[in-house]
């Protein structure tokens, strides 16, 4: 099981995504469509990996700030989902947890969660093609140049907040 993947959000995501195109999905073909893709024969064998998994899991918590810009960064612009959102109540500050290709973060609004200006450093599989698709995005005109280094190609995208977010590549990956 891949570190921070929750199948069942994502099977959920799934059925959100296809109920947005006008075509229902049942809960059990989004489960084994899940299970299929992240290389399992089945939802049960995938849920119960994932259930199993005593790998440790690191999550970022990142500080953003009210409004609608988080959301505009991080889904529209970099390409990660939204797991899931969570306010004590109308009005409260937002917490909520987006992935991407195996990576999970956590957003925060609560001024106490972290610190603007923090840095994280993601390990993607081919950082020239996010640069790419980072170049041709609408949402951001943001030109950022890659950074090679001994060990790897780095991508370094500030955020609306002050936040550094580094995707890397290692050398021998490249």
């Amino acid at each position: 099981m891949i570190p921070g993947v929750e199948p069942q959000s994502m099977a959920a995501r799934l059925r959100e995504r296809f109920a947005m195109d006008g075509t229902e999905l049942t809960e059990t073909t989004a489960r084994e469509l899940v299970a299929a893709q992240l290389g399992y024969s089945d939802w049960t064998t995938c849920a119960e990996a994932a259930a199993s998994s005593s790998d440790p899991v690191t999550i970022p918590i990142l500080r953003t700030f009210p409004g609608d810009e988080a959301r505009r960064f991080y889904v529209n612009f970099l390409g990660f989902t939204v797991d899931w959102e969570h306010r004590f109540e109308e009005g409260a500050p937002l917490y909520q947890q987006v992935s991407r290709e195996g990576c999970v973060l956590h957003l925060s609004e609560h001024h106490g969660d972290a610190t603007p200006g923090s840095a994280v450093r993601i390990a993607i599989a081919d950082v020239r093609r996010l640069q790419r698709a980072l170049f041709d995005s609408p949402v951001y005109p943001l030109r950022i140049g890659l950074s090679r280094q001994p060990w790897g190609d780095d991508l370094t995208v500030p955020d609306p907040f002050g936040n550094r977010i580094t995707f890397h590549t290692p050398r021998s990956a490249s």
